[in-house]
């Protein structure tokens, strides 16, 4: 009932017209005032949209205040429909200003003679338990409904118990004894105590409640040894032990004793369950007696399914610390420890077995094994987990049902994981999954590239030789007619370009373009090309968003596809480069440029309002000035060839004491400095870039960091050989070899990296002080070898998975966005900073917001009347504040001084600290002008004392009787 009301209530707002909030409000209050019900309940259900679109307190204050209205006055229908949107909207039920009023009129029905409308107001005050939690008329009115005689009534005391129980210690620790007494009664039906025995969850607000709530269960589930008695006792004891955390060992313990020896099936699956939940929430309390229980268990049960759960659950803890407790060496006999391979013994069994999800879980566990445990002993299991693999991916490729495809993908899965942590397995793992490519079903073929695509992506372990098996598989599936053909070409173009990163020969590209006129569908050849621009393959995305430029609908799309393809054409311009030739590397940087400058030109007219595509534009024109920045350093360092510094240079430098001297004059006109400036200038623009990325995807925020570093790399390399070789310090761009590298095109921006960092520090060691020559040579080597590695355009240039801003409202605020607030000089602002955090359809896909950081400053603009001196602290406000957000809401205030005279301009801009600490600039910035008025009374002395007239009898009397 609950869901299809939900359902319900989202789809009831369609066809409302763009109203802002009053009107919205003011058209939904026309319909509650109607004397029609089904207008009155059409109005009603609207209001969970008006709160979406407008969730700011005032109007969710006005809003819900008509509700309790409508709540107080209307009928049980009406009532109800008040409470579904109650419920609905619980996240903004904090945001209600005048908690008493509307508490008030919710509450008036507590006192009907219908049992219906009393239980509806019961529910309606379990809802807004978290803002009411404390209070007492509602605690006594669910304390006298839990004895009523109406079935109805009673229920919903239940729920607003336990609402309440988990919201307010005082009311837990209140009713706990009220519960347990109904629970015990002989009077109380079996079906009331079923329901009331989960209330007993929420009793962990101190330790003695939790402890005598524990007592309660313990007794029950010995007294009551009925199924469903022992089925809800058990996980109530559960949940509580969960959210108390002292008693989860006991729990396991008694979860591990019930599945031993009880004998109903029920009870074992319900066992298995909260096993489950607590391997999930706390595995670290997982002792290895535990887990060798669990094993016993699965071992000796004849049931599939019970079997399955408890690989379920072991499978979940292979993946945790729990696992390194199990195979550490414990202190015991040589028995014990023989006995704790019983894991090895049970994975190994469950590999082969008929039943896909217990094979599964089985690998998973060897997997987890192999991958967290390096032990020698262990090693076997390694091939082991590969011909467990191997026979799942054999059964699971050939089945295109449902259940098989799940099962592969944790085969897949396991695989990835096995080859990040074991690289040696990686050659067999993708001969076996080449080799089941060709005779796999269509749905199992995507599955498969997309895990080949993975592991290639972290080795380069698909060699040529096997391309050709690849081109004959994509021309086979282009002359198929199957409905997964479009999605099948997508992911095996994917592959065949990981595989071939530094070049697709002509050969490739022309068997792919066939195949793509015979689909004849754009969008597979957009998202292909896309593919492409990610793995540096810009000549074929060229020619592709080339062909897709007429079968566009839209201008915003003909620009953006042609963006891209001005974008391609100028990374191809650079593949030309040679080490050594200077100036052709100036003609293809001078190429590229020219193309790019058509390119953004192009992505400008493609923004829109709605999708203003600032993180392309942004990173394009950094794009843009890097290669500006590098051709003005060949061109520096080739003018030093043609004007050479002097022979007496060194000379010169030395009796001098300046080692710049040596460059001759290039060095005093600072050609040199500016272009080390200008490479630390870009590199603290790319920093930005990154800071404003909070819905990126890490690949895309490793790329950004990746051209960071080439420009802090370049300007390094500047300052090591030409402006201050003694100083220069190497060890902080020392070798990041031993991360893990994600991409083909971050190793070889790494490789890179660390070849340029040794030529420049070989140099500065064996030729100290180093030749102009030898440097220039070193610097534009550099230069080109940084170029020669194609650009990858990432994920979120081209789609967003995650979307999150912030909107802003301030108080005061003035009716016209240009009109002053008039501040009287001697008095404080109080600005109300409120906020609102909008997700996109995936909240939190790679990082959440912690807290928001609040930044108010002010700047005087101009100035009215006399120049004071003022001390400095009272002419400007800077001032920072971070909030957390409560249910995707914050609020805080600032006290703003404004003693100088004149207009002040307000600037309050937001940025996001996500769960890691990290600081984002996200944004909005919002500007409010205050006017700073001086206030009468000073404003009459300073005119008094001008006309040079001395204080009035009245000002006088004013002054004297202010006391009283």
């Amino acid at each position: 009932m609950a869901a299809s009301a939900k359902s319900f209530l989202a789809d009831a707002g369609y066809g409302e017209q763009e109203l802002d909030a009053n009107s919205a409000l003011m058209e939904l209050d026309k319909g509650l005032r109607s004397g029609k019900l089904g207008e009155q309940c059409e109005a009603v259900v609207r209001f969970p949209r008006l709160f979406q679109k407008y969730p700011f307190p005032i109007l969710i204050n006005s809003a819900f205040l008509k509700l309790a209205d409508v709540f107080r006055v209307g009928n049980n229908f009406l009532r109800l429909c008040v409470l579904k949107v109650t419920q609905q909207s619980e996240k903004h039920l904090e945001k209600i200003l005048n908690v008493d009023e509307f508490v008030k009129r919710v509450f008036s029905v507590i006192h009907s003679n219908d049992p219906v409308a009393r239980a509806i107001t019961l529910r309606m005050l379990g809802s807004m338990a978290s803002i009411i939690p404390e209070r007492k008329n509602a605690h006594h009115s669910i304390r006298q409904s839990l004895d009523s005689h109406d079935n109805v009534e009673v229920e919903a005391a239940i729920f607003a118990a336990a609402n309440f129980s988990a919201q307010s210690k005082d009311f837990a620790a209140g009713i706990c004894n009220k519960i347990s007494e109904m629970i015990q009664g002989l009077a109380t039906p079996v079906d009331l105590k079923l329901k009331l025995i989960p209330i007993l969850q929420h009793m962990h607000h101190d330790a003695s409640l939790a402890s005598s709530s524990r007592q309660l269960l313990q007794q029950l589930v010995t007294s009551y040894p009925s199924t469903k008695m022992v089925i809800v006792t058990l996980h109530t004891f559960t949940l509580l032990a969960a959210s108390s955390l002292v008693d989860i060992p006991k729990q396991i313990q008694l979860l591990l004793q019930y599945l031993k020896n009880d004998p109903r099936k029920a009870v074992k699956r319900l066992a298995i369950q909260d096993l489950k939940l607590l391997a999930n929430k706390t595995p670290h309390t997982w002792s290895r007696e535990n887990i060798q229980a669990l094993c016993e268990s699965a071992l000796h049960t004849p049931y599939d399914s019970l079997k399955l759960g408890m690989l379920s659950v072991l499978s979940t803890l292979s993946g945790t610390i729990a696992i390194k407790q199990y195979f550490s060496s414990a202190p015991g006999t040589a028995a014990t420890t023989a006995r704790s391979f019983d894991l090895v013994k049970l994975a190994q069994e469950c590999c082969y077995h008929n039943n896909r999800g217990i094979a599964a879980h089985g690998v998973r566990i060897l997997t987890n094994i192999s991958a967290s445990c390096q032990e020698k002993d262990l090693l076997p299991l390694e091939q082991d987990a590969v011909f467990g693999l191997e026979s799942l991916l054999v059964l699971c490729s050939q089945d295109d049902s449902p259940g098989a495809q799940a099962t592969l993908k944790i085969t897949l899965t396991c695989m990835v994981k096995l080859v990040k942590c074991r690289p040696h397995l990686s050659q067999s793992v993708v001969e076996s999954l080449l080799t089941q490519l060709h005779s796999a079903q269509d749905a199992a073929r995507i599955l498969m590239c997309h895990c080949l695509a993975a592991i290639a992506m972290q080795l380069p372990v698909l060699a040529d030789g096997m391309l050709g098996d690849l081109m004959d598989l994509y021309k086979l599936i282009g002359r198929s007619t199957t409905d997964k053909k479009q999605e099948l070409l997508v992911s095996l173009a994917t592959v065949i370009f990981v595989s071939s990163q530094k070049a697709l020969s002509s050969e490739i590209k022309t068997v792919i373009k066939q195949q793509l006129e015979n689909a004849s569908n754009g969008w597979t050849a957009y998202r292909i090309a896309r593919q492409a621009s990610r793995m540096g393959n810009h000549d074929m995305a060229r020619e592709l968003y080339q062909s897709l430029l007429t079968q566009v609908a839209s201008e915003h799309f003909y620009f953006w596809l042609n963006s891209l393809k001005e974008f391609s054409h100028a990374e191809q311009c650079l593949t030309g480069l040679q080490e050594d030739n200077y100036s052709s590397a100036l003609s293809c940087i001078a190429e590229a440029l020219k193309s790019y400058h058509k390119g953004i030109a192009s992505l400008t007219a493609a923004s829109t309002p709605l999708n203003p595509l600032s993180f392309q534009c942004g990173f394009v024109k950094l794009r843009i000035d890097l290669l500006q920045a590098f051709s003005q350093l060949i061109c520096t360092c080739n003018s030093l060839k043609t004007s050479p510094p002097p022979a007496i240079a060194t000379t010169i430098a030395m009796t001098s004491g300046n080692d710049l001297q040596r460059c001759g004059r290039i060095s005093n006109q600072a050609c040199m400095k500016h272009s080390m400036e200008e490479f630390q200038n870009l590199a603290t623009r790319y920093g930005d870039l990154y800071q404003s990325s909070f819905d990126a995807d890490s690949a895309t925020l490793r790329n950004v960091e990746l051209q960071q570093q080439s420009c802090l790399l370049i300007s390094h390399a500047i300052e090591a050989l030409i402006l201050d070789p003694e100083s220069a310090s190497f060890q902080e761009y020392s070798s990041n070899g031993t991360a893990h590298v994600e991409s083909e095109y971050e190793r070889r921006m790494m490789s890179v990296f660390n070849h340029v960092l040794e030529e420049v520090e070989s140099l500065n060691r064996k030729y100290a002080p180093v030749s102009y020559l030898a440097s220039n040579t070193c610097l534009c080597n550099a230069v080109i070898a940084l170029l020669k590695v194609p650009l990858s355009f990432q994920r979120y240039f081209f789609q967003k998975l995650q979307s999150t801003s912030i909107k802003l409202a301030l108080s005061p605020s003035p009716r016209n966005p240009a009109e002053p607030i008039a501040v009287q000089n001697n008095q404080q602002l109080a600005l109300k900073v409120e906020g609102v955090v909008q997700h996109g359809s995936k909240p939190g896909l790679f990082r959440k917001i912690q807290s928001v950081c609040l930044n108010v400053s002010s700047v005087l603009q101009s100035k009215s009347g006399q120049d004071y001196k003022i001390p400095i602290d009272n002419m400007t406000n800077e001032m920072e504040q971070r909030v957390e957000p409560h249910n995707d809401y914050f609020s805080t205030q600032f006290l703003l001084n404004f003693v100088i005279l004149g207009t002040h301009n307000i600037t309050v801009e937001s940025s996001v600290i996500d769960s890691n600490g990290i600081v984002w600039k996200t944004g909005p910035k919002t500007t409010i002008f205050v006017k700073s008025l001086e206030d009468p009374y000073s404003q009459q002395v300073r005119l008094q004392q001008q006309q040079g007239q001395p204080p009035s009898q009245q000002q006088q009397q004013r002054t004297g009787y202010s006391r009283f």
